[in-house]
């Protein structure tokens, strides 16, 4: 959802912010996703989202030496720093 912030500008939530309308390792949306769905490798931390968890669509992702990054083209960019995930 989009919301305002203390100055009256628009702020689009980021595509991993909750609440997250598609799975990120699907781009199913979470109603209709099943519990097998999920690859074992992302279960274990492995693999980093591929799909906005917003908007569905795919995004661009980097993996380097010491994380990820993932951009979406309508909700902005996310790195695994800033999650804590290396």
């Amino acid at each position: 959802m989009i919301g305002m912030d203390s100055i009256g500008t628009r702020v689009v939530p980021g595509p991993l912010a909750e609440p997250l309308k598609y799975g990120v390792y699907t781009g199913v949306e979470l109603d209709l996703q099943t519990d097998d769905a999920v690859p074992a490798a992302a279960c274990l931390g492995l693999e980093p989202p591929r799909f906005c968890g917003q908007c569905g669509r795919r995004m661009v992702v980097q993996i380097v030496p010491d994380g990820w990054g993932a951009r979406c083209s309508r909700h902005g960019t996310i790195d695994s720093v800033e999650l804590g995930r290396r």
